[in-house]
C-alpha cells in the first residue's frame, strides 16, 4: 500500500511497513526532487520528528537542525529525535527514508536516543546504526526508483526481524505504553503520564531518554505543538487560533511553543513556501492517518 503526492518540483511517496513491523516503523518514504537551472535546489523545513534513517542519492543535499549552519548530508544520514526545525536544501535526485518509532530505536539502534537528539550523523561511520549499514550499501548500488528501492528496504527489514525478535528488550511494554499515552490529547502532566504507565517519575525519565530522547515534560510539550501544527498543515485556511490544541491556555502560550520548536513566529512560518512538507503531510495522512510522524500510534496507523 502506497500513497503519492506531487508538489512543485518534488514527488513524495509513502508506504506502510507490514503489520508486524508497525510498532517499530512508522513509514517508508521516497522523495524525488526535480530541479532546474533557474531553481537548482528545493528548500524547506522539517518539523520535530521521531528518528529517521535517510539514504541520499543526489548531487547536493544540505541540512541544518536548529540554529546551526547548513552542512552536507552523508549518503546515509541517521537523525535522532528532534525538537528543533531541520532546514534543508536538496538538488535533483532521490531520497529514501525509514521513520522509526521509539520502540524501533530501542530495538534496532545500539545507543541512547538522548545522545542523538537534534542532530544527524553519518550512519555508516557510526556503529550504533550497524543494522542499517548493508541496507545503505544496497540502496546506493541498486537500481534507482521507487519500486526497486522499496523492494530492497522491505527485504532488508524482513531479514532483520527474521533474524531475531526485536521485542526481546525488557522495556518493550513500557515503551509502547508511554508512546500510546503521549499521542492522547487529554494527557496534561508528567505525574499523570507516570501514573498512566505505572512508573515512578524517575524511572519514566530514564526510559524516555533511552528510547524517546527527551524528558517527559518536553515530550508532552512537543506532542501538544505537533497536534496544532498538523491541523494547520492539513488546512492552511485555518487561523492559528482555530488549530490550537486543547492543552493551550491561549494564543501567546502557543506562540512560545512555536518559537521553541520551529525557531520562528507562526506568521513567518505561514509565509514560507513548503513544497516538500505540504506534499508529505497530505500523503502521510492519506496512508497512515496522521499528518506528522510524531503523532503515529505505536501499534500502527489507525
Amino acid at each position: 500500500m502506497a500513497q503519492t503526492r506531487i508538489g512543485p518540483g518534488i514527488v513524495v511517496r509513502f508506504a506502510l511497513p507490514r503489520e508486524e513491523l508497525r510498532p517499530y516503523v512508522t513509514t517508508y518514504y521516497y522523495a524525488e526532487a526535480r530541479c532546474s537551472e533557474r531553481e537548482p535546489v528545493i528548500e524547506d523545513y522539517l518539523h520535530p520528528e521521531w528518528p529517521n534513517m535517510r539514504f541520499i542519492r543526489t548531487a547536493r543535499c544540505e541540512c541544518a537542525i536548529g540554529t546551526e549552519a547548513l552542512r552536507p548530508v552523508p549518503t546515509f544520514a541517521a537523525t535522532g529525535p528532534t525538537s528543533r526545525p531541520a532546514r534543508f536544501a536538496i538538488g535533483s535526485g532521490q531520497m529514501w527514508g525509514i521513520g522509526l518509532m521509539p520502540l524501533g530505536w530501542a530495538a534496532l539502534v545500539e545507543g541512547e536516543a538522548g545522545d542523538y537528539v537534534d542532530r544527524f550523523v553519518d550512519g555508516l561511520a557510526d556503529p550504533a546504526f550497524a543494522a542499517f549499514h548493508s541496507l545503505a550499501r544496497a540502496l546506493d548500488e541498486g537500481e534507482a526508483g521507487y519500486d526497486a528501492g522499496l523492494a530492497i528496504i522491505e527485504q532488508h527489514m524482513d531479514r532483520i526481524f527474521a533474524a531475531g525478535d526485536p521485542a526481546r528488550t525488557v522495556e518493550s511494554g513500557p515503551i509502547r505504553a508511554i508512546n500510546a499515552a503521549l499521542v492522547e490529547p487529554d494527557l496534561a502532566t508528567v505525574a499523570e503520564l507516570a501514573e498512566r504507565v505505572g512508573m515512578t517519575v524517575r524511572s519514566l525519565e530514564r526510559l524516555t531518554r533511552r528510547a524517546f530522547g527527551f524528558t517527559p515534560k518536553l515530550l508532552m510539550r512537543r506532542q501538544r505543538f505537533l497536534r496544532s501544527l498538523a491541523q494547520f498543515m492539513l488546512d492552511p485556511s485555518l487561523k492559528w487560533l482555530e488549530a490550537l490544541d486543547c492543552q493551550y491556555h491561549d494564543q501567546a502560550h502557543f506562540v512560545r511553543d512555536f518559537k521553541r520548536f520551529m525557531g520562528m513566529n507562526p506568521s513567518d512560518y505561514t509565509r514560507l513556501d513548503k513544497p516538500f512538507l505540504v506534499a508529505a503531510a497530505r500523503a502521510r495522512m492519506e496512508i497512515a492517518g496522521q499528518a506528522v510522524q510524531g503523532l503515529h500510534r505505536p501499534q500502527g496507523a489507525s
